[in-house]
């Protein structure tokens, strides 16, 4: 579904809201952003954000979240969850290994927006696999990189994510959870090899069931 861009606030830096206006302008309201962080990490939570920007109170400097510093992270999540609806849902790894990854990255990705204060006429998704919604969407390829109220959901997300992974790396200091958030650094397999995985890991993942079979006998096949 093409949707054409229209007049709309840009902040100083950052994201134009250009696409989200042109729908508010037709009278399509409200319009949600959507997006996840964690769908590659062995261990931890897939979170999934959706957000509603107040159209008076974009903040300034929205974009990808993996494009900008933690301390910038920080400081528009602070000013999103100030401004904007929010809301956020985790799918944890028992139900990444009982339904997998993809369904249940989908499956946080719709509980977002379902858990948003209103319900949106219209969301735009990061990515090309649609998630079932209870409205209209717009899948955009790299859109957390081109619209401004997916970038928004991306940082909400991925500071989520992040604060919760420094708290597994409390809880579980052997691993370094608050150094790599979970991913299959160098790092982490070396903790994999020597304490096997912990409550925490996706052990439907390779490396991850590599090391039960080891731990525990058996085969992959």
């Amino acid at each position: 579904m093409k949707r054409g861009s229209g007049g709309g606030r840009r902040p100083a830096e950052g994201l134009p809201f250009v696409r989200e206006a042109a729908l508010l302008a037709a009278g399509t309201t409200p319009v949600a952003g959507v997006d996840e962080a964690g769908r590659g990490p062995l261990a931890g939570p897939v979170v999934a954000a959706a957000v509603i920007l107040d159209p008076e109170r974009v903040p300034q400097g929205l974009n990808d979240s993996k494009k900008l510093t933690a301390a910038r992270r920080e400081a528009l999540y602070a000013q999103i969850c100030a401004t904007a609806e929010v809301s956020v849902c985790l799918a944890p790894p028992a139900r990444i290994d009982r339904d997998n990854i993809r369904e249940a990255s989908l499956w946080a990705l719709t509980n977002a927006v379902r858990g948003l204060p209103r319900v949106p006429a219209f969301v735009f998704v990061d990515g090309n696999d649609p998630p079932p919604m209870p409205c209209a969407l717009e899948m955009v390829i790299g859109g957390d990189g081109l619209i401004a109220s997916i970038a928004a959901a991306s940082i909400v997300a991925k500071v989520t994510r992040d604060r919760l992974m420094a708290g597994l790396g409390a809880a579980f200091p052997a691993y370094g959870f608050e150094r790599h958030m979970g991913y299959g650094t160098a790092a982490h397999s070396l903790a994999l090899r020597t304490h096997g995985p912990c409550p925490h890991h996706r052990q439907s993942f390779a490396p991850v069931r590599e090391q039960q079979l080891k731990l525990f006998g058996g085969s992959a096949g």
